[in-house]
């Protein structure tokens, strides 16, 4: 399979069941694909703590949404702050995917006809993954899955700052209609985002406020991928969300809001993969030692133009 190439692309983190999963999500949704699998070599078994020769990244696709499925362990956990709409032409659609998403899961919001929709659900599957399900009636369904993201505890209230922050460092991109919380919808403050939708490199998401109590926030359980065509993009991205964010290991960070994201050039991929299994394992071993990518740095590795690379 050919992945559709995207700026932005959700991975998941998983425990162990990565594989597992990616094989649940494609039956659940008619339009779904399996992609590349690549496995954890000595290097990033020792890295990471996995099983050598696991499976460690699973690409695929729902509905003609990339994403990544990574096997990082138990240290991080799904959480509804990030959850996936779905938007259904019929209300059929709408109870054969609550359904199957629900099955073994827990119900966060029931399937009911509620004012904004005859027919909607929030359910948190088996393996944890929130996922939206409503019925949209006559609505053009541009992208059938749209990342969600909801702004809670000290980040309530963020929702509309985010998105122009997001909007302003991406290309291609707009806020759409903000619905806001009116006088007397309390916990909430008068005029922050019930809910709103945004594009960024021409692909949606949607983002709310909620100053309900909630025992989650973001995490690095969901990240997005942002592809860079050069290290000059990996700066510039890196760069940008790091500022008042925090700085982590192998270009992933977080930024001032909380989420989290991987900065990745797309060289990246082909040295991990190449055939030549010693010169990807160098390649691997230079990328565990950096926090921003340097793209020269992993391909001296890989050419073996010098045995170390210092952190960046």
């Amino acid at each position: 399979m050919t992945q559709n190439r995207q700026k932005i692309t959700p991975n998941l983190w998983f425990d162990h069941q990565a594989e597992e999963a990616v094989q649940f999500y494609t039956a659940v949704f008619g339009n779904g694909k399996i992609g590349d699998i690549t496995r954890y070599d000595e290097a990033a078994a020792q890295v990471s703590g996995q099983p050598e020769g696991s499976v460690m990244t699973v690409s695929f696709e729902l509905e003609g949404q990339p994403f990544v499925a990574l096997n990082g362990g138990s240290h991080f956990t799904f959480n509804p702050s990030i959850s996936f709409f779905v938007g259904c032409s019929t209300k059929a659609e709408v109870d054969e995917l609550w359904d199957k998403l629900s099955e073994g899961g827990q119900s966060l919001m029931p399937l009911d006809a509620y004012p904004f929709s005859e027919r909607y659900g929030w359910v948190q599957d088996q393996y944890g993954l929130s996922w939206q399900v409503m019925f949209v009636g006559d609505q053009e369904i541009t992208q059938k899955i749209v990342p969600t993201l909801m702004f809670v505890g000290d980040q309530a209230g963020q929702a509309e700052a985010a998105m122009q922050d997001y909007t302003a460092l991406f290309d291609d991109t707009h806020i759409g209609g903000i619905l806001r919380y009116e006088e007397g919808e309390a916990p909430d403050e008068e005029g922050t985002v019930k809910h709103a939708e945004f594009t960024l490199a021409s692909q949606q998401f949607m983002a709310m406020d909620s100053a309900q109590k909630h025992d989650f926030t973001f995490n690095e359980a969901i990240s997005f991928i942002v592809d860079c065509e050069n290290q000059e993009e990996v700066d510039y991205f890196w760069n940008h969300l790091t500022e008042g964010g925090e700085e982590g290991p192998c270009g992933w960070l977080k930024d001032p809001y909380g989420v989290s994201w991987q900065i990745v050039p797309r060289q990246l991929m082909d040295m991990l993969t190449d055939e030549d299994k010693e010169k990807a394992s160098r390649a691997a071993q230079a990328l565990f030692q950096m926090k921003k990518i340097d793209i020269e740095g992993i391909k001296r590795a890989f050419d073996q133009e010098q045995t170390s690379i210092p952190a960046s």
